[in-house]
């Protein structure tokens, strides 16, 4: 009974362990695929519409940054590392 159990535990992490590593593996593809579609947009004069910017670069200027993120995420529906990037390129 304890070999099964121990078994069994084994391959539970052993799946979990190659989900994560597809799972990174995806994030840094995406991650890729969006520099690439960025330096595009950059390149044909094109960008992409941020809905409040009035209202972040202003916040950005009274240096309330946080504040700032927090509109960022509230108009786009970004994650935090990704609103604190987009705001820290307004600066």
């Amino acid at each position: 009974m304890d070999v099964l159990i121990l078994s069994l535990t084994c391959l539970v992490v052993l799946g979990a362990a190659g989900l994560q590593s597809r799972i990174a593996r995806t994030d840094r593809r995406l991650a890729r695929v969006e520099r690439k579609l960025d330096r595009m947009l950059d390149h044909l004069g094109l960008h992409e519409e941020l809905p409040r910017r009035e209202e972040i670069t202003a916040l950005v200027r009274e240096g309330r940054t946080v504040q700032a993120i927090k509109v960022y995420r509230e108009a786009t529906g970004a994650d935090l590392l990704e609103a604190k990037q987009a705001v820290d390129r307004l600066t």
